[in-house]
């Protein structure tokens, strides 16, 4: 049976009534800061954080590298998400995920500030971002080094983007591509039947109706027709990409553009290893490990980057 967390189900009360038109209310942003407080507090894991600026075909692009003590080989570039319109390195999609990666699987990580698709900003502006940080990270990293590409939501399918566009041109490919529920279909495919009656229940705040998925591409691609394949990666051809590791959420509205791509990685002969979120709504990495869904997640992630620095074995498939 498809249920929402439970602690977090024990706070659900707070969102509801509330809407993202009048979170800016001092009461509404109050509940819902409230509803966003995990079981624990979290500490930042042991990691040195430097900015860098990577050079790239619209200016020069913010990475903020993290790096454990004594770090192996191995290296991650991150991409956060936040709809291609929103989202900043400080967020803990970014912040929190990437410190956490880089402890547990005794790696540098960086996490890529590509620009926003607001302003005027458009594809394939945030996607030549990542590409270029990439370029850069790979030319810091040592010779031989399996450096692996990544992200959550939009970023997920900006990381997803990134390795198509890389593929193509011949150039060096991730070792590993790390996605988390990312969106990479345009329009998404509908729920089945159990986890959407399971959505009915959820506030607003926690829904992507078509309507707002419509709205997001519109905003990124400046039109909803003829959309290039690399703004939505699900729809370009996926042979030759390196192993995935994919992690959804069960209660996601676009739970099924992961899914969906999972079934294509595995028909073009991309290797799949994928777990799914448990009682998670989208985005729960915009939260703390003192959550245990965030825990899980982060730990398959780690497991799948330990593997490829031959300090572990792959991680199972758990759904």
């Amino acid at each position: 049976m498809t249920t929402l967390d439970p602690y977090l189900a024990a706070r659900i009360h707070l969102l509801s009534g509330l809407d993202w038109d009048g979170i800016a209310d001092p009461e509404a942003r109050s509940r819902f800061d409230e509803y966003g407080r995990d079981p624990g507090e979290w500490t930042m894991p042991d990691v040195d954080v430097v900015d860098h600026a990577a050079p790239g075909p619209h200016g020069d692009v913010t990475v903020r590298v993290y790096t454990p003590p004594a770090p192996a080989a191995g290296a991650l570039l991150w991409v956060h998400g936040g709809g291609f319109w929103g989202g900043d390195l400080d967020m803990p999609e970014s912040s929190v995920v990437a410190a956490e990666l880089a402890s547990r699987a005794g790696i540098v990580v960086a996490s890529v500030g590509y620009r926003l698709a607001v302003d005027g900003v458009r594809y394939p502006v945030p996607l030549d971002d990542v590409v270029a940080a990439w370029e850069w990270f790979v030319r810091e990293r040592p010779a031989a080094s399996p450096v692996c590409l990544g992200g959550a939501s939009a970023g997920g399918a900006l990381a997803l983007a990134a390795a198509i566009r890389l593929r193509d041109a011949g150039s060096l490919l991730p070792a590993g591509l790390f996605l988390a529920y990312p969106v990479v279909h345009f329009p998404v495919p509908a729920l089945d039947d159990a986890t959407a009656a399971a959505m009915r229940s959820l506030p607003p705040l926690l829904r992507f109706p078509p309507s707002l998925i419509e709205e997001m591409f519109a905003n990124y691609v400046g039109r909803l027709g003829d959309l290039p394949p690399l703004a939505t990666p699900g729809h370009a051809p996926l042979g030759g990409l390196p192993a995935v590791h994919l992690v959804s959420c069960e209660l996601d509205d676009l739970r099924p553009s992961a899914d969906l791509l999972a079934r294509q990685l595995a028909e073009a002969g991309v290797e799949v290893r994928a777990q799914l979120a448990a009682g998670m709504p989208h985005g729960h990495l915009n939260r703390t490990p003192t959550l245990d869904g965030v825990d899980r997640s982060l730990a398959h992630f780690a497991a799948g980057l330990r593997a490829l620095n031959g300090a572990g074995e792959v991680p199972p498939d758990v759904a």
